[in-house]
């Protein structure tokens, strides 16, 4: 699954990466979590477009979304039978812009600290997404995404069974283009990536808290050094 993420690179990059014509601005981001605003790329009659999306997706037909569950993930395996995913898997496909993802180790207690998961490469890690717009009754509108997630790859299947989705570039394409690529296949471009393309190390427990974003959160403290032994002290254990 996918719970928390990371957004650090500029958005020079993620332009020149995505291909989008718009040039936002935003600031990086070191725990997202969901319900805030997320940064998409969606793709319109075959042009890119920046967005920004609710993390927490709402399917069209739903009346109040007080009485909706948060849905943050969307498994890939049923994405085209399930009511809610069906029509945005043929018709609204997105990127999600990250860089890294958290994840914590299966079954561990609270306060347990995750991990962090990012490309080997430093470049930015394509999370495939899908979006829908709710309108409510008196005519408003929110644009809303989830993360797509498959089975987990060799390295963070000790973590958890599932992981998002990451698109190698050549994916990407596939994923956005809604003309030419059909549902059956864009659900088949969403499998677990190879692990050389990831790395895997201890982030900071405060990650648990979403309040917390600082660039702390993406490396486990340093271990307290141990205190000095006063010269009186070692005397006596002589």
């Amino acid at each position: 699954m996918c719970g928390r993420f990371v957004i650090l690179s500029s958005p020079e990059v993620f332009r020149a990466t995505y291909g989008y014509a718009e040039r936002p601005n935003f600031p990086a981001r070191h725990n997202v979590a969901p319900t805030q605003p997320v940064a998409v790329v969606t793709a319109e009659h075959g042009r890119r477009r920046f967005a920004l999306m609710r993390w927490g997706f709402l399917p069209a037909w739903v009346k109040d979304p007080a009485d909706f569950p948060l849905i943050v993930n969307a498994r890939i395996e049923t994405a085209a039978e399930k009511p809610s995913f069906r029509n945005a898997l043929r018709y609204r496909r997105c990127i999600v812009l990250a860089d890294g993802f958290y994840e914590w180790r299966r079954g561990a207690g609270r306060g347990q600290a995750p991990f962090l998961i990012r490309r080997a490469d430093g470049g930015p890690m394509a999370l495939a997404g899908l979006w829908e717009t709710w309108s409510g009754p008196d005519g408003s509108e929110i644009d809303t995404a989830a993360i797509v997630t498959c089975a987990a790859n060799g390295m963070l299947a000790a973590l958890h069974e599932r992981m998002p989705a990451i698109l190698g570039l050549e994916a990407v394409a596939g994923w956005l283009d809604l003309r030419a690529v059909e549902a059956g296949a864009a659900a088949g471009l969403c499998r677990p990536c190879p692990d050389e393309w990831l790395t895997l190390t201890p982030a900071d427990p405060r990650v648990n808290d979403h309040r917390n974003d600082d660039p702390g959160l993406l490396s486990a403290p340093a271990a307290p050094s141990p205190a000095p032994v006063r010269p009186e002290a070692q005397g006596r254990l002589l």
